[in-house]
């Protein structure tokens, strides 16, 4: 990587934001102390996680009792459906998207051994969901509805605040992965009662090794780890110094929410524009609904992605493909098959992510530079 590299992978993850990296270290340097000892660098590292878990409360417009850090998204996903399943264990049914996050449907895949029932509702060519569908599916042993609130490869966004009432007609508990909308859509859990959320701090400019579970307050919820920490929900020394950071960027998203996600979106529909305009076989997936302003995937034809990716990398331009790449080989992508899309097609999808620092100059660069690269491909493939 140098100076002039194009990160437009920051769905995968993203660079530290620089009062991150400060805050970060100061802790490392400073803050070294355990936060459950009594004595005063205990108590200090304390202060910092209390101030961290505010920051994140923040955020969500939640109180800081209601969140719980744990070591990455993946965990807060399985904690709350875990958590949840535990508590009603009367209600053995879990209603979810097709298009869930791997880290939701794999392990729904396990607890189906284990006699757990899984609804998965599909989604339409634009990856809407259609909420008829989630009334039918939602019975009376259903203990949780668990839906991202933004999807990850096209960015497109679910119906929460009115599934949410949904769910709770019903008596049902509802968790959302939140992980790719914070800080680039305001998430007011004031407004939108879910259960559960989870977040993750390297994708919004935070380390990584750190996220974190919003748990409503009232609801009975047992530990996936046992031990005195985060109120008894989670046990194991606190990683303090990546959760500062995560404060910090939490801070620094609420500051400038309005303001970054406007400046993000503009962006998004600069690259889509232009790509459109100068590469006749570029369709945006998802294009026509609500997405989150900073995700675009498109689909280039039949030429492969994976082809296209090492092209751009060479050129210095960082993004990712549509697809999966598994030890028996490349999948297409779920999402993408869910919505419709040919086996071809899948494979032949990019996702660009951008973020906070992506810059109108990066943009046109890429999009002169992909067209280019098209070119070149489509002539030879003639």
């Amino acid at each position: 990587m140098t100076d002039t590299t194009i990160y437009l992978d920051n769905n995968a993850t993203t660079a530290l934001a620089p009062e991150c990296v400060d805050a970060v270290l100061a802790c490392l340097r400073n803050g070294y102390g355990n936060p459950s000892s009594k004595h005063a660098v205990g108590e200090h590292a304390k202060v910092q996680m209390m101030q961290a878990r505010a920051a994140v409360a923040g955020l969500l417009n939640a109180a800081p009792a209601e969140i719980v850090f744990t070591a990455s998204a993946t965990e807060a996903n399985h904690m709350a459906i875990r958590g949840a399943l535990a508590a009603r264990p009367d209600k053995p049914h879990v209603v979810v998207s097709a298009v869930e996050h791997p880290s939701t449907l794999s392990l729904l895949a396990h607890l189906e051994a284990d006699g757990i029932r899984v609804t998965r509702l599909p989604v339409d060519q634009d990856g809407l969901l259609d909420l008829a569908a989630l009334e039918l599916a939602i019975t009376s042993d259903t203990a949780l509805v668990s839906l991202m609130w933004a999807n990850n490869e096209t960015g497109v966004l679910f119906p929460v605040a009115e599934a949410v009432q949904m769910a709770h007609a019903r008596g049902v508990l509802f968790h959302t992965d939140a992980v790719q909308a914070a800080g680039k859509l305001p998430l007011d859990l004031a407004q939108v009662p879910v259960d559960l959320l989870s977040l993750a701090g390297h994708k919004f400019h935070a380390p990584k090794g750190v996220g974190a579970l919003f748990v409503r307050k009232g609801l009975k919820f047992p530990p996936m780890l046992f031990g005195h920490q985060e109120r008894n929900r989670r046990g194991g020394t606190e990683n303090v110094a990546a959760i500062v950071g995560m404060g910090v960027a939490c801070e620094l998203a609420a500051r400038e929410m309005d303001t970054k996600a406007m400046a993000m979106a503009a962006l998004r529909d600069r690259l889509e524009t232009g790509v459109l305009m100068r590469i006749p076989c570029a369709r945006i997936n998802g294009g026509t609904a609500l997405r989150v302003g900073n995700t675009s995937s498109v689909c280039f034809g039949a030429l492969a992605a994976e082809a296209i990716l090492d092209k751009l990398d060479k050129a210095g331009i960082c993004a990712s493909s549509g697809a999966a790449c598994t030890a028996g080989g490349t999948e297409p992508s779920h999402v993408l098959s869910a919505m419709g899309l040919s086996e071809a097609e899948a494979l032949a999808t990019i996702r660009f992510s951008l973020s906070r620092y992506t810059t109108e100059t990066e943009i046109d660069h890429v999009i002169d530079v992909l067209a280019a690269i098209l070119k070149r491909m489509t002539a030879e493939a003639a």
